[in-house]
């Protein structure tokens, strides 16, 4: 594994096999956010009445509340999955990028157990 060759200079520098799992989830969660989304998009729009009371009891059925749960997962996880590639290519100095990783996955989480929450609290009629 020379240097002088060109092989011997591109050798090891091929795929880290870790960059389609990442590439196939980002798809799948846009496929999901793009169903859930238009659910919910026309569930909205199909609605006769758009009060406080009508939408707190439809989300409160279990289907209603489970897609939008779903929902509510689907779009931090893609959020994440886009924002960590970003992260990735721009951020060049190791202790910056840990740091804004720990950032994003915290934001993350932190948002996505909100939403989850309102949600919950929305299905239990709190």
């Amino acid at each position: 594994m020379g240097n002088g060759t060109e092989i011997g200079r591109v050798r090891g520098l091929g795929s880290a096999h870790s960059g389609t799992h990442h590439w196939l989830v980002q798809r799948f969660t846009a496929i999901g956010n793009l169903v859930l989304g238009l659910w919910l998009l026309l569930t909205l729009i199909t609605m006769g009445d758009h009060s406080y009371g009508a939408m707190k009891e439809f989300f409160a059925a279990p289907l209603p509340a489970t897609a939008l749960g779903l929902f509510v997962i689907t779009t931090f996880w893609h959020a994440r999955l886009g924002v960590q590639v970003m992260l990735e290519d721009y951020v060049h100095e190791p202790a910056n990028k840990f740091a804004a990783m720990a950032a994003l996955n915290l934001s993350a989480v932190a948002g996505a157990a909100f939403g989850l929450l309102c949600v919950v609290r929305l299905a239990l009629g709190a």
